[in-house]
């Protein structure tokens, strides 16, 4: 490893010593940086080629140097010779402009130690790719050596050549003397260029018809660099010393001969005996078989053959080569029209525009990046040729590696990207844009994409086409998900809502509920909870197919494994939502259907959740009231072991504190437990005369004997009822008296309120019983099996305190009120004189435990029927309690015996 960085090491610096010690000190440092050494060219390949920038504008230039170090073995004069020579040919190259000879950017500059000129960037020169390494650095550069020439290249490289040759002929009156692949350059593009005119000679007569050239005899013994290429010279040079146009087409068919036959030349010569050599050419070339030419294509060998024939007047002239059939080829036609774009019109080029994707597929990659591209990118500074030139730079995209359009594509795009004038080129280039979204998504870099590409979308969506809307919304869910979820969250959903709510298109809408509908999987639950679904309640139209869109969103939404919909947003927003929508008069059966689906289901897993819940609190209620009894019991073991292992540390205050504490306690423990208000949820009742409140106050008027008379009747007409519930108490006198005087009406309307039965349902235990010796009432209080909530403390409970007392009220008094003589007060007359109290009487406080099922058990009513709850009970519906206000006047005559009883 350290040995190839050695290398590396050497070789870098061998190269950078080579640039400066060969330029250094020449003029045209001043302007321009030189760069790497990439290839050779000129007459020998003696010209070294740098790239190279200039420095004021940064423009990409090639840098052309002569080291004189090369020519240190010659002599003075020689090497004079050679000076001029090669100045000769650069400054005949700077006079001429023409787009098939190579462009100077900067004359020749001399230096003590070389020659040096800039020139438009190159690639190599055609010597260089067919195979000729010398002058070249080392190691060997590998887009040199890996060139490869494809036939478009080729076959339009030569129409190039005869089409310079042509200028040279025919304008010029020159012939170049030395056309040979040294002296044929390619540039960065790919053009075939001609340069090194050392040799070339201008027409003495060129106002004439018929130019003049004179031509010098070969001197053998000039230094090579002082004469052209013997190879690819005509023979007439040298054996007859003349020369014309047609010597050039000689030299352009050795040219070819070597293009076809990977560089090497039709014949060999040896310059040390160069009159012989070319003696058995002329030989040969009155001879030339079709082995020699086979590896020349068919169409242009006998093209070749000519160019090659030893008679100057037979050879074609560079205007009829350009116009042989082999130049028809539809590559060649089209990089030919893309080097004279700049002479079109605008409807000729958007023309040419329009079928160049047809031919793009047929070209090399490399000849579309090198030649073609360059053409297209330059064309986006005209607004109006943009929306013809983007598909094919797009289409050349998707042939690119991602590091090719980030470097070759994107920096010509960005413009284009922000284009909005005139408004019928932006429209067309945002269809463009959309339609390759998932190209520029894929290999823009995600700073680009955000910058440009994404506000692009925008724009479209905001758009007033609604073609555009339309393809915009139909095109986001292809490429949703290369899109950064905080751009999509808070740039993309807002704005398709708003296409959705403000658009007067039906097709804008749907297509938005639609686009949502599919990138909803790449959102978070919680986004489309919050924000998705609140904003489908929010759209105003009613057309089926909108209501199918929102449909679909809740359906989509509802059934996808990451999403799903929670069941309180089922019960309080989406079904309240989707009920209605499902009858509009504008859906049709099988849309009908569809609703009626997705509501069946969302209630079917509705139900499904919650008694799920409800089961498992259930089970962890009883799970922790287990636990609760098990840790207060270990906590009040704890506390009984804390305390007395701590009396012993208490201080004296504390102590007495502690005593007090106990004192009070123990006066709370033997006060009775007070009877908690029960709660009537009947609704209000106009509140008429309180009967039993009347009877209370004049209780003074009462005899004790009335009262024992009327206790006793009261206790035989009860004495076959059934107990249906746990006895109320009363915590005082007038309590037992409004008690009894209710027991004494309840007697004569065949049913019992003095207490409710424990049990489950109907048993043979009585709490009233005949009258007893004292005549005071008996109550009896059996547990039984069928009492699970039973408790020594629910039983003391439940024992009124009138079975307590010695001896009771003297009710004898109120014979006069419920005896025989007197017509018994129906149940309808007292419903409307009391019914509120005596709901209160039947209605448990709530939060008390004979307010649930614990204590009344689940089948048992208030008058001791099975099939009723507590709230199946008839006394907690209000009609049972609602009555006419006159109902009391039909019964006078229980109103008269009230008034002559108590005035």
């Amino acid at each position: 490893m350290e040995s190839m960085l050695n290398k590396l090491k050497s070789t870098v610096t061998k190269v950078t010593a080579d640039v400066t010690s060969a330029v250094m000190g020449n003029p045209v440092t001043r302007e321009f940086d030189v760069g790497r050494h990439i290839a050779s060219g000129g007459n020998g390949l003696a010209w070294k080629i740098f790239n190279g920038t200039k420095k004021s504008t940064k423009q990409e230039v090639a840098v052309f140097v002569f080291d004189k170090k090369l020519i240190d073995k010659y002599q003075k004069f020689e090497k004079d010779q050679i000076i001029d020579s090669l100045k000769r040919g650069v400054q005949q190259l700077t006079r001429l402009r023409h787009p098939r000879l190579l462009t100077v950017q900067h004359p020749l500059e001399e230096s003590r130690d070389c020659l040096a000129f800039c020139t438009e960037p190159i690639c190599a020169s055609l010597a260089n790719v067919l195979g000729s390494w010398d002058n070249l650095p080392s190691p060997l550069p590998s887009d040199i050596k890996e060139y490869k020439l494809y036939d478009v290249e080729t076959k339009y490289g030569l129409l190039q050549v005869s089409e310079g040759l042509s200028f040279l002929h025919s304008s010029v009156k020159m012939v170049h003397g030395n056309i040979t692949p040294e002296n044929i350059i390619l540039n960065k593009s790919g053009a075939w260029k001609i340069m090194g005119f050392d040799f070339c000679i201008q027409s003495t007569n060129p106002s004439e018809q018929e130019p003049k050239f004179p031509c010098k005899e070969w001197d053998p013994n000039l230094p090579s660099l002082c004469l052209p290429n013997p190879e690819y010279l005509a023979p007439e040079y040298i054996l007859s010393v003349s020369c014309e146009t047609a010597s050039d087409m000689y030299s352009l068919g050795a040219v070819m001969y070597a293009v076809f036959n990977k560089g090497k030349p039709i014949f060999e010569v040896n310059k040390q005996d160069i009159y012989k050599s070319f003696s058995r050419q002329l030989d040969q070339l009155s001879r030339l078989s079709s082995n020699t030419l086979q590896n020349i294509p068919e169409e242009v060998r006998e093209h070749v053959k000519l160019l090659l024939n030893v008679a100057p007047a037979v050879r074609p002239d560079a205007d009829q080569m350009t116009k042989i059939p082999f130049f028809d080829d539809v590559g060649a036609m089209t990089l030919q029209y893309f080097d004279s774009l700049f002479q079109r019109d605008n409807l000729q080029k958007s023309q040419f525009f329009k079928g160049l994707p047809k031919v793009l597929p047929k070209l090399p990659k490399r000849v579309i990046i090198q030649r073609i591209l360059p053409c297209l990118t330059s064309e986006f500074v005209n607004p109006d040729m943009v929306p013809f030139v983007l598909p094919n730079v797009l289409l050349i995209a998707e042939e690119c590696t991602k590091e090719e359009y980030i470097r070759l594509i994107l920096p010509d795009l960005g413009p284009v990207f922000k284009q909005q004038e005139p408004i019928q080129a932006s429209n067309m280039i945002l269809l463009i844009f959309l339609q390759k979204m998932d190209l520029l998504l894929t290999k823009t870099p995600p700073d680009e994409i955000k910058n440009s590409v994404l506000p692009m979308v925008y724009r479209a969506l905001e758009a007033p086409s609604i073609q555009i809307q339309e393809l915009c919304l139909n095109i986001i869910p292809t490429f949703a998900n290369l899109i950064d979820y905080p751009s999509m969250k808070n740039s993309l959903i807002p704005r398709i809502k708003n296409a959705c709510l403000q658009t007067s298109s039906l097709a804008v809408r749907v297509n938005s509920l639609v686009c949502l509908g599919k990138i909803l999987e790449y959102l978070d639950k919680w986004f489309v909870l919050d924000d998705i679904l609140p904003f489908l309640q929010q759209i105003p139209s009613k057309e089926p197919a909108v209501l199918m869109g929102i449909l679909g969103i809740y359906k989509c939404t509802f059934t996808h494994k990451k999403l799903g919909i929670t069941k309180e947003q089922l019960a309080g927003k989406v079904l309240p939502h989707l009920i209605p929508l499902s009858i509009e008069n504008n859906l049709n059966l099988n849309q009908f259907n569809s609703f009626i689906c997705v509501i069946k289901d969302m209630l079917n897993r509705l139900e499904a959740e919650h008694k799920t819940k409800l089961e498992q609190l259930h089970v962890m209620q009883e799970q922790q009231k287990s636990l609760d009894i098990a840790n207060q019991m270990s906590v009040s073991e704890e506390a009984r072991s804390n305390s007395t292992s701590s009396q012993a540390s208490l201080t004296l205050e504390e102590k007495q504190k502690l005593a007090k504490e106990q004192e009070q306690a123990q006066k709370l423990k033997s006060q009775q437990p007070l009877k908690p208000q029960a709660t009537a949820i009947t609704p209000p009742v106009k509140q008429t005369k309180d009967l039993t409140d009347t009877l209370i106050d004049n209780m003074s008027s009462l005899t004790s004997h009335s009262i024992n008379k009327a206790k006793v009747a009261s206790s035989n007409s009860f004495s076959s009822v059934p107990s249906v519930g746990v006895g109320m108490g009363f915590s005082s006198p007038i309590d037992n008296t409004k008690r009894n005087i209710t027991n004494g009406l309840n007697t004569n309307m065949g049913f019992q309120t003095a207490g409710f039965s424990m049990g489950a349902g109907p048993t043979t235990q009585n709490f009233f019983s005949g009258p007893s010796a004292t005549g005071a009432t008996k109550m009896n209080i059996v547990p039984t099996a069928n009492m699970p909530n039973y408790s020594p403390m629910n039983a003391a409970s439940t024992v009124s305190p009138l079975t307590q007392q010695n001896r009771p009220p003297d009710m004898s008094a109120l014979d006069n009120l419920f005896g025989p003589q007197k017509p018994k007060v129906s149940m309808k007359q007292l419903a409307q004189q009391k019914s509120s109290q005596w709901v209160n009487q039947f209605v448990p406080p709530q939060g008390s435990p004979s307010a649930g099922s614990s204590v009344l058990g689940p089948q048992m009513n208030m008058i001791g029927q099975p099939g009723f709850g507590i709230q199946g009970n008839p006394f907690f519906a209000p009609q049972n309690f609602t009555q006419p206000a006159n109902t009391m006047t039909n019964s006078s005559s229980a109103s008269n015996d009230l008034k002559d009883l108590f005035g």
